[in-house]
């Protein structure tokens, strides 16, 4: 059974897609991995603040 991945692994493969997407140019590549992180941490922040505190802290009333 081969070993369990971890999401933080990235093959060699992955980087040269990621550089074939961008035409190649490192720069780019790199532009649009930051934008894409940007954009993630946007919506991690939103959707934090969308939850309630209860629900974030896990304590909410279940029906009865």
């Amino acid at each position: 059974m081969p070993a369990e991945r971890s999401p933080f692994d990235v093959s060699d493969a992955e980087i040269e897609e990621a550089l074939a997407v961008c035409d190649g140019d490192p720069r780019e590549t790199i532009r649009a991995l930051l934008v894409g992180q940007a954009y993630l941490e946007h919506e991690m922040s939103r959707l934090k603040a969308d939850a309630s505190a209860g629900f974030r802290r896990r304590r909410w009333h279940a029906e009865e």
